[in-house]
């Protein structure tokens, strides 16, 4: 081995070691991120918001922004979303800001950009956001014109047609959702089973996006190693007053376009960039560019054609690169832009510090909620919910972005993406496809779950709001208004009794899986809810 390998080898290693204690600076962070992120999207219902988002005024451009900040920040998943809402009669414009807000406005980046680059620039998320907002639906109705919106959404609606997607969701799902989503906050936070689906929420949203975050890290190493600053000074101007700011804010959307790295796995590389000499303005041009990433470019021609995918891009890149700078002129103008440029990486070496001890004492978090995704049925967890067999993301059964028929079972995914993934090696994934259809690891036997008989939904009966003895049977209840509509007529909802849940049903594990390879897992009670309930 040459002297000159040698040097590469260790600059490699180097830059590996300092990926990994920018890890280590935020990992306490990313499981804080993580967890509230699962408790929002269990605990905040979101039945209603295809309804309410059929135009872009500025009252379902406010829904469109609260959504986008409850849901998953998987920009993947944020487009799916986006697009079912689209297919579903949601204003373009207003499924686009839904699909900013899902990835630009949620917790867990703001905390890891607190940590890894300092309380201005996650501060900068939640000013720059929604100014990025603003202009997205100000600017959608001129860009996005009628004529190429309709033929996307009849574009949409017939990929809906052929079978994959629940973007046709029939009214009775539409209702059976709504149930499932019936019982209120103050109510779930007092159901084990709604943590549990917490818990899953937040380890499906960590095994989702661990690719990202894993090549985020690893380049941002790299580059703070291996790129020299020459390089840096020539790609970002400096000493040119405000010209410089507009370049780098303009710059930065660029580098997000070629980094194919989305979600919260592009803040250690803006770290990287920030080091390099970029702008405040460009930085957050960069991390608000994670929907103009490549592989979602290419995603947006698939779903919606050519003509308007060059219109999204082509004013995504806008707005990002107008917001980061109007964001630093603000933040200039308070003088909060940081003046230091290092790493948040104090030493590349494990110390006795407040970071140490902060994520020794979120690990054990982490393994409790994991303990908690891992246990779900015993608390009556899972019930509604499927797990997309590629990606690991939880999904909806009833409305999940796209599903797929296979081996006699169906899948649910978070994506496209996901779908066509498993449907080019359905064998890759047929354990993971099982797993993902109700619940997994259910010993049917052991699950503590009744079914109110009134909406059809799953209750845990040591947790479970109401309950009843009828004629020397107990009945358990998801919500107090169930039980008084059962009081009113008893026999009505007792004429089909509940499915007990030791129900089982056989799922092989691959296309061509044997009769010897099956596993029986447990299945809820599937009969059609009372939808007469009002929502």
């Amino acid at each position: 081995m040459t002297m000159a390998s040698l040097s590469a080898l260790v600059d490699v290693g180097r830059g590996l070691r300092e990926g990994f204690f920018m890890f280590w600076e935020t990992l306490w962070a990313l499981i804080l991120g993580f967890s509230l992120s699962g408790a929002v999207q269990a605990f905040v219902s979101k039945d209603q918001m295809r309804a309410k988002l059929g135009d872009h005024r500025p009252l379902a451009i406010a829904r469109a922004s609260g959504y986008g900040m409850v849901s998953s920040s998987c920009s993947y998943a944020a487009s799916a979303m986006a697009k079912s809402l689209f297919a579903k009669g949601a204003d373009f414009t207003t499924a686009m800001v839904f699909m900013f807000a899902s990835t630009n406005l949620v917790v867990e980046l703001g905390v890891v950009m607190f940590v890894l680059l300092g309380w201005q620039f996650a501060a900068a998320e939640f000013v720059g956001g929604p100014l990025m907002i603003v202009l997205l639906a100000v600017t959608g109705g001129l860009v996005f014109t009628g004529p190429v919106v309709a033929r996307a959404r009849s574009r949409v609606r017939g990929e809906d047609g052929g079978g994959h997607d629940r973007s046709a969701m029939s009214e009775a799902s539409s209702q059976s959702q709504a149930q499932l989503d019936a019982p209120g906050i103050a109510v779930k936070l007092r159901s084990a089973a709604a943590w549990s689906d917490a818990s899953r929420y937040a380890m499906a949203d960590a095994t989702m996006l661990r690719r990202e975050l894993v090549i985020g890290y690893v380049v941002a190493g790299q580059l703070a190693t291996l790129v020299p600053t020459r390089f840096w000074n020539d790609l970002f101007v400096h000493g040119h007053g405000p010209w410089t700011s507009v370049e780098n804010a303009l710059v930065g959307p660029l580098i997000a376009v070629i980094s194919w790295v989305c979600s919260i796995g592009n803040v250690p590389l803006a770290a990287a960039l920030w080091a390099g000499g970029i702008s405040f303005g460009g930085v957050i041009a960069f991390i608000f560019a994670d929907l103009i990433a490549m592989p979602l470019i290419l995603i947006y021609r698939k779903l919606y054609g050519t003509a308007l995918t060059l219109r999204m891009v082509g004013l995504f890149y806008v707005v990002m690169a107008v917001a980061g700078l109007v964001t630093q002129i603000i933040f200039s103008g308070l003088g909060a832009i940081p003046s230091r440029r290092a790493f948040t990486v104090s030493a590349a070496h494990f110390s006795w510090n407040y970071t140490t001890f902060l994520n020794l004492a979120f690990i054990v978090v982490a393994l409790g909620v994991w303990w908690l995704a891992r246990h779900a049925h015993r608390f009556g967890g899972g019930v509604g919910y499927a797990l997309d067999p590629v990606c690991g993301m939880q999904v909806r059964t009833s409305d999940a972005p796209a599903t797929s028929h296979v081996a006699g079972h169906t899948s649910y995914f978070c994506s496209d993406h996901c779908r066509d993934k498993f449907e080019a090696r359905p064998e890759e994934y047929g354990e993971g496809a099982a797993r993902g259809i109700i619940r997994p690891d259910v010993d049917a036997q052991d699950a503590p779950t009744s079914v109110d008989p009134v909406c059809g939904m799953s209750v845990d009966p040591a947790t479970a709001p109401a309950h009843r003895v009828h004629e020397g049977v107990d009945v358990w209840f998801c919500n107090p208004g169930c039980a008084e509509r059962f009081d009113a007529d008893p026999q009505r909802y007792l004429a089909v009794r509940p499915v007990p849940a030791a129900t089982s049903v056989e799922i092989p594990l691959g296309p061509t899986a044997s009769t010897s390879t099956r596993r029986t897992y447990g299945v809820v009670d599937d009969r059609a809810p009372d939808t007469s309930l009002e929502n």
